[in-house]
């Protein structure tokens, strides 16, 4: 490729937005006030705190298009690490708000801070290669069901009722891979290492260094196309309207996930309550689920609860309010009511996959990924490798159902 050639790849194509879907917004804001009430009434201002925090994580991710499927299924498919490298900003402004929250403890109304630190072994190296088929075979991670569900995407109604399913029989098995299967203790670079939060920060900040340089190194072997310009508004109405830089957006999430572990005692998180939802369900048509391994201790009393004593329940009302309004806000709010057959297969099985390795891997692309290396576990990073062996399988699954994969001489990915 000449450079002429490449200048003319990279030139941004900027398309105007549609205008404000105001009636839409307007919705969105209603129910963002009511869900806040709700929470308020039943459970007390953190409640209502936190779903403010969820708004703002749909708010973030719809309006960059802040993708964890994508950025792996770019990078495995042809070498674009841009979206990659926007994670590892994320992942770094995180581990440096974290480690003196964590080390401290640091919290509001009384919380306790504690990262998320889980075993690591066959529970999580599993869960993690599933979850990374089906986050592809879905088309979204379970921050993109969320998001993509507020903006009017119909078929992630399918991954998320899947997802729910497949948490559920995750729930099912959890003692299974976690007590019968070969694992290892939760390993803290912080607390079992001798490292101390100071030694363990600088120690993932040179991973992160070095994940950063592999992604441009493939990058310049490989030249893979650009990533897709987005439609946006310009000057400070991009604030509302979009769309915002991935660097914006990873900055933001770190740090109100900062704050969702200063809240509420413990990093963001998504499946939990798909596992809570599905199993509540399940108990409602005859199904004890309260013989579960899974559902035993302290987890037990969650069933009995309102959704809205449930933090992580909470949250997720938000972050599918948040994209929400985001899509209104950009005129690009749409519900197309027909799936196409092989779309909704898709949708199932990656639906399904993602449920069910959530819950081995002790959380997905939010609390096992973006939380687990947040909190120093060594979990996160054996996630992060296995969600994107996972991702390679699936590059030869997704053909099988209609879905194209990046390739080397599109214009972009």
């Amino acid at each position: 490729m000449d450079r002429q050639t490449a200048v003319r790849r990279e030139a941004p194509e900027l398309t105007p937005l549609p205008p404000m879907q105001k009636g839409y917004f307007a919705a969105g804001a209603a129910a963002f006030l009511i869900l806040a009430a709700v929470s308020y009434m039943i459970s007390g201002i953190e409640m209502a705190i936190l779903l403010s925090f969820g708004l703002v994580f749909g708010f973030a991710l719809f309006h960059a298009r802040f993708g964890f499927t994508s950025a792996f299924r770019r990078f495995a498919a042809v070498g674009n690490g841009q979206a990659l490298r926007a994670h590892m900003l994320m992942l770094a402004v995180a581990v440096t708000l974290f480690a003196p929250i964590l080390h401290f403890g640091l919290g509001f109304f009384d919380a306790d801070p504690s990262g998320y630190v889980s075993p690591v072994g066959t529970s999580v190296i599993v869960g993690s290669f599933l979850f990374g088929i089906g986050m592809q075979l879905g088309n979204g991670c379970a921050s993109g069901t969320l998001y993509s569900i507020g903006g009017g995407r119909s078929s992630m109604i399918l991954v998320l009722i899947f997802f729910i399913i497949g948490s559920v029989f995750g729930a099912w098995h959890f003692e299974f891979w976690t007590e019968d299967m070969p694992n290892l203790a939760p390993i803290s670079l912080a607390e079992d290492t001798g490292l101390g939060y100071f030694g363990a920060w600088l120690l993932q900040m040179g991973i992160f260094g070095g994940v950063i340089l592999i992604t441009i190194l493939v990058q310049n072997r490989r030249r893979p196309p650009s990533m897709a310009f987005l439609p946006s508004a310009e000057g400070w109405k991009r604030i509302i309207r979009g769309a915002w830089p991935l660097w914006a957006a990873a900055v933001i999430l770190a740090v109100f996930n900062a704050l969702t572990l200063m809240v509420r005692g413990q990093p963001w998180g998504i499946t939990g309550a798909f596992a809570l939802w599905g199993s509540q369900i399940a108990q409602m048509i005859g199904i004890d689920v309260t013989q579960w391994g899974y559902w035993s201790g302290d987890n037990a009393r969650q069933l009995e609860q309102n959704v809205f004593h449930d933090s992580t329940s909470v949250m997720n009302f938000g972050v599918m309010t948040g994209a929400f309004m985001a899509a209104a806000a950009g005129g690009l709010f749409s519900f197309a009511k027909k799936i196409p057959l092989k779309i909704a297969m898709a949708s199932i099985v990656g639906g399904l996959l993602m449920g069910y390795g959530a819950r081995l891997a002790f959380g997905c692309n939010i609390g096992a990924y973006f939380g687990g290396i947040a909190s120093f576990s060594v979990h996160g990073w054996v996630w992060m490798i296995f969600g994107m062996l996972g991702t390679y399988a699936a590059l030869f699954i997704r053909p099988l159902f209609g879905l194209k994969n990046p390739k080397s001489d599109d214009r972009f990915c």
